[in-house]
């Protein structure tokens, strides 16, 4: 069996390590059984040793550098697992390996359905429909390589953030692909893809273009849906993800304790001040007999998309680059131009960590610098420099 060891094995420590002129193991402090081979030419490789009911037994996994110290950790976890229940370490792919296709319709119902939000579901089947299947769908699990991932992932360069968020999709699919023993573990072809740079991204709208926006939402008024054009003025409102207000109902509308009741967001349950000018707005909403929901669509019992309606608001406004989620960001930013502290604006979005609100932090910064020119002007003028 392997000797204990007091060290864990991390990328720094592997990194560091170096045989002794001749073949070396290292075993791990908190998995026994895991451990590195260093040869005497500085090749390192992740090795598993355990005993089952068949005796003992050595797999390699793969060699550092193409495998990450935590990918190795996991993999060594599951083949530990197996060889103690006397299985073979590395189970051949059945004959009827899935497809691709055929994993996903599984993430979606196993995972997807019984792990994430509601919300969420739409979003991932979105991911898969319009870009995971048609590229991959039908292919074997075993056919699909860094080569095809990569090639994906760059055919969608023009939607960095998509084409990210479609690897990250397939890297979980083909992660439960190992725990559901439909793939062997360690070669997930999604680990080794170079996520492209994505710079945070911060519009914030002025005081002249919330007036633009107004008088375009004004202006749609006759020709656009009315629940939508309602949805985007409590978007910028109440600061609230889009999400949350579209899943508003009308019970959670609580008038005599002044609150929106917010079932099911991102961070839990919360509440939103039912401000008048809130009021005014779902006052104007056209209540649909037997809807439970405030914003109704036109075609289905409640508004699941606002892009559609938001575009030509955007664009009569000028507004070509604020997305919907811009309004979010706004208002924080007016939050603070009003003096208000990241403690308070953190409330207001439902920011469960302080260190989310604290992106906001140089807003404050520009803000108080504003101030204290204005208030420096205004006292210069009395106590300034005599010149000549």
């Amino acid at each position: 069996m392997p000797r204990r060891s007091e060290t864990r094995l991390t990328k720094r420590v592997v990194d560091a390590l170096e045989a002794d002129g001749k073949d070396t193991l290292f075993w791990d402090r908190d998995l026994p059984g895991f451990g590195v081979r260093v040869y005497s030419t500085g090749r390192k490789v992740y090795v598993v040793q355990s005993r089952g009911l068949h005796g003992p037994k050595r797999v390699t996994l793969g060699r550092h550098g193409a495998l990450s110290t935590e990918e190795a950790r996991k993999s060594a976890a599951l083949l530990i697992d197996r060889i103690k229940r006397g299985e073979e370490p590395n189970p051949e792919a059945p004959e009827t390996a899935p497809t691709v296709e055929e994993l996903a319709e599984r993430f979606m119902s196993d995972y997807v359905g019984a792990h994430c939000k509601p919300g969420t579901a739409p979003k991932y089947r979105s991911v898969l429909d319009n870009h995971v299947l048609p590229a991959l769908g039908t292919k074997k699990l075993a056919q699909v390589g860094g080569a095809e991932v990569t090639a994906l992932h760059h055919q969608l360069r023009e939607t960095p953030r998509m084409a990210n968020t479609v690897v990250d999709v397939l890297s979980r699919m083909f992660t439960l692909a190992e725990a559901w023993d439909l793939a062997p573990p360690g070669q997930n072809p999604c680990r080794r893809v170079r996520r492209y740079r994505m710079r945070p991204r911060e519009r914030f709208l002025t005081v002249e273009e919330y007036r633009r926006l107004g008088r375009a939402l004004g202006k749609a008024e006759g020709s656009l849906w009315p629940p939508a054009l309602a949805a985007i003025r409590l978007l910028a409102l109440t600061g609230c993800r889009r999400e949350e207000v579209l899943n508003l109902r009308w019970d959670d509308v609580d008038h005599a304790a002044g609150e929106l009741r917010l079932r099911d967001t991102k961070t839990g349950p919360r509440m939103v001040p039912l401000t008048a000018a809130v009021g005014r707005v779902l006052d104007g909403v056209p209540r649909s007999p037997g809807n439970p929901w405030v914003f109704p669509g036109q075609r289905e019992e409640r508004l699941s998309n606002l892009y559609y309606y938001w575009k030509p608001i955007r664009a009569q406004a000028g507004l070509g680059d604020v997305r919907l989620h811009d309004l979010r960001h706004s208002y924080a930013s007016r939050a603070l131009a009003l003096g208000e502290n990241l403690s308070v604006i953190g409330g207001l979005l439902g920011h469960r960590e302080v260190a989310t609100t604290a992106r906001y932090a140089h807003l404050m910064r520009e803000t108080e610098r504003a101030a204290a020119a204005r208030v420096g002007d205004s006292i210069g003028v009395h106590v300034k420099r005599r010149e000549g």
